[in-house]
């Protein structure tokens, strides 16, 4: 008999929510914090003249002698920040501390910039690397950033435990990595992912169904008021909940977590220690 879910009542205005943190994503007593180094990285051959920081969350837990799993985040000073929406060193630390996921080591990539002005002006390439649907950014992770980490920490060649998230336009990075190298990532999440931006069209709708399926597991969140929700061009919430139709006809073993509220980073955060235990479970 599956245990009961509580009654929740729905919250009437959609425009207006915020989800409340749970205990995964707040420091504990008697849970050792992880260890988190920054490097930055300017030699990319990918993206010639960029400039990015890397940031690297190692659990207490780890083992030098024990390969790690790896999970890497886009927009890594995002999602480190512990007073922010995500803290995923925090839910990191907390999970593996009570077992629920592996001893993973967490990558924390922030998008490349250009150096216009040596003072104060750069110029983003956000949007270039992580909507286009191209194999440009897996390709800088594997050849150029992640061995930057395996260098110095143990870490498992299984692509089983190799996961990938992001948010927004990271989001569809993210989809994009795995679904073009699941040979090397295979457990995915996307929260309010950035599909109806991609240049040229969202993809993966027709896509997905028309391939063999690859052996990812996926971790979709979108909200009903994500950006323009009920316009019939560029809908965020439509793009995401086609892709999913696309996964399920498909028969991909994929979880759609839909809330209420807009393009914010909050629910996606909530969802994370969740997320990642069902990716790992």
């Amino acid at each position: 008999m599956p245990a009961p879910v509580p009654y929740r009542p729905i919250p009437v205005d959609q425009s207006d929510v915020r989800y409340a943190h749970g205990p995964d994503s707040v420091v504990q007593p008697g849970v050792p914090a992880g260890e988190t180094v920054e490097f930055e990285w300017t030699a990319s051959t990918v993206y010639p003249g960029t400039s990015r920081r890397i940031r690297v969350h190692v659990p207490a837990m780890y083992d030098p002698s024990e390969p790690a799993a790896l999970m890497l985040f886009q927009d890594g000073g995002l999602y480190l920040d512990p007073g922010g929406e995500v803290r995923a060193a925090v839910v990191l630390d907390n999970l593996i501390h009570r077992g629920d996921i592996p001893i993973t080591i967490g990558v924390f990539v922030d998008p490349g910039d250009f150096e216009v002005d040596a003072e104060v002006n750069h110029r983003k390439n956000r949007n270039v690397e992580y909507d286009a649907f191209d194999d440009r950014y897996v390709t800088l992770l594997l050849q150029e950033i992640i061995p930057q980490v395996t260098k110095r920490y143990s870490v498992s060649e299984d692509p089983d435990r190799w996961g990938i998230c992001g948010g927004s336009s990271g989001g569809n990075c993210a989809f994009t990595a795995a679904w073009l190298r699941p040979d090397r990532f295979r457990r995915v999440i996307g929260f309010l992912s950035s599909f109806a931006q991609m240049p040229g069209g969202n993809p993966y709708p027709d896509l997905i169904p028309t391939v063999p399926r690859k052996p990812l597991r996926i971790f979709l969140q979108a909200g009903h008021r994500d950006l323009r929700w009920n316009e019939p061009d560029g809908n965020w919430l439509a793009s995401n909940l086609r892709v999913a139709a696309a996964l399920a006809e498909a028969g991909y073993d994929f979880r759609l977590v839909l809330g209420d509220g807009g393009h914010s980073p909050n629910h996606g955060g909530v969802l994370l220690p969740d997320a990642l235990r069902w990716l790992w479970r």
